[in-house]
């Protein structure tokens, strides 16, 4: 295990701030603001992009907070994490953080609960993965959401495109960049004990592709290295 790559003090927490208040300001201007694009509009189909890669990052801040990394004070770690889980789609903080680190200890096995180990296909894994973490609470959760969006006054058509849209596409670029390419079959010599290969991305892709989580590899070297620091940990791995 590689050891962590130092993060100056307050910054886990300030960059966690940044996605999560671009996520929300960003969401409450498509749904309310008077600007907001006309859903015929060639920019919106921008905006739900924008809106995805920001639930991505949800994802990635909760991610962090189950290493730890958001920040030391462990009990505003974990509420960051699961706000940013509640956020993402009404999420179980819990259980995400007690099956990611079950992740870890034995990654693309049998007693990994995020790997389908009978049919690593792409798609038959990723509704699995979906079904996995979905609980009755978390559909009230968006049920709730949406019909209290309804009730504000917002059109179902622009509910769907900016916040029901948004979590699905970010989830299947979550487990495409996240879990299906680095721990797909075959099982190769270089990806190491960790069962995790890195993707050839490049530094500007990997952030805009996953915030860096495509370089899986070294996130398994080094759990404890915030998401914002893995470029910095893939150069290293290839000296």
């Amino acid at each position: 295990m590689a050891r962590p790559l130092p993060a100056p003090p307050g910054v886990g927490l300030l960059v966690a701030a940044l996605v999560v208040g671009a996520w929300v300001t960003h969401l409450g201007w498509l749904l309310f603001g008077a600007a907001a694009p006309a859903l015929s509009e060639p920019r919106a189909w921008l905006h739900l992009a924008g809106q995805a890669w920001l639930c991505t990052g949800l994802f990635i801040t909760a991610h962090d907070a189950m290493h730890g990394t958001v920040t030391p004070v462990r009990w505003l770690n974990h509420a960051v994490g699961a706000a940013a889980c509640f956020l993402f789609a009404g999420f179980s903080y819990r259980m995400l953080l007690r099956n990611h680190h079950l992740h870890h200890a034995a990654p693309a096995s049998d007693g990994d609960p995020d790997y389908l180990a009978h049919r690593p296909r792409f798609w038959p894994w990723f509704f699995a993965f979906l079904w996995r973490y979905a609980t009755v609470v978390q559909v009230a959760v968006m049920a709730a959401a949406y019909n209290g969006l309804k009730w504000a006054g917002v059109g179902e058509p622009r509910i769907a495109a900016f916040f029901v849209a948004p979590a699905l596409l970010a989830a299947l670029q979550l487990f495409f960049f996240g879990t299906y390419q680095p721990h797909r079959p075959p099982q190769t010599e270089e990806m190491g004990p960790h069962r995790a290969r890195s993707l050839p991305l490049g530094h500007a892709w990997a952030f805009a592709s996953c915030f860096f989580f495509g370089y899986h590899r070294e996130h398994h070297e080094s759990p404890g290295t915030p998401w914002w620091l893995l470029w910095k940990a893939r150069e290293f791995s290839a000296r």
